[in-house]
């Protein structure tokens, strides 16, 4: 079945927040347009659309690519969220019981990926997390903006965040979802700031990603045939 054309750039960002799209992986327009049944014309609008959000970039001749964010942007991005989310959980009044048992099983969800060793599933689920919590504050422009910065820093976790860092990132949710179930929410956003500061600190963003990667790996001697 064709997916609808604007579909595409949430299929992006979904396939981004659940570790299937890497960093500077290559989005050729003919194949796009081809999946979704749409001109290439659509295809690079939506592109177009996606890299004004910082998800992708173009490169001359080469075509669309997702983004391989550098140090300075991906310190952007987290002061970013910082900002958004601290404040966010600052403002709030209440919170519904639902709301702080889905928060509850979620967060259940990320220890089982963490034990499984499923890193796809694992980097969806911490990245959801935020996107959750922004939806339980019931503002739709807070989760759409969440939503961007999340796969942004996703990239980036993406390419030097450890599973330590992973599974110490899990327990800052629990206990945020524990000061939230106990009204304290100025306790929420200051465990906030700093498992973003955490995180943020955690990462090597000195560390350059090795383009060749890719193809070193098929071309190693261990590589199977």
């Amino acid at each position: 079945m064709t997916q609808l054309p604007d579909s595409i750039e949430d299929s992006v960002i979904s396939a981004i927040l659940g570790g299937r799209l890497r960093p500077g992986t290559r989005l050729g327009e003919a194949k796009l347009a081809e999946v979704y049944g749409v001109s290439r014309t659509r295809v690079r609008e939506a592109m177009m659309r996606l890299e004004t959000r910082g998800i992708v970039h173009v490169s001359a001749r080469r075509g669309w690519f997702v983004v391989e964010p550098s140090a300075t942007e991906a310190r952007a991005a987290f002061q970013a969220r910082r900002v958004v989310e601290t404040g966010m959980l600052r403002d709030l009044q209440a919170l519904p019981g639902e709301a702080v048992a889905h928060l509850r099983a979620h967060v259940e969800e990320e220890r089982q990926a963490l034990r499984t060793g499923h890193v796809g599933s694992r980097t969806c689920l911490l990245g959801d997390f935020h996107i959750h919590l922004a939806h339980a504050f019931g503002n739709p422009f807070l989760t759409d903006i969440l939503r961007d910065l999340t796969a942004r820093t996703t990239l980036v976790s993406m390419l030097y965040q450890s599973d330590q860092d992973a599974a110490a990132s899990s327990d800052d949710h629990a206990g945020i979802v524990t000061l939230l179930a106990d009204g304290d929410f100025d306790g929420a956003a200051r465990l906030m700031d700093e498992h973003i500061r955490r995180v943020e600190d955690g990462l090597d963003l000195l560390a350059a990603p090795d383009p060749l990667a890719g193809l070193r790996e098929i071309l190693s001697p261990g590589a199977p045939a």
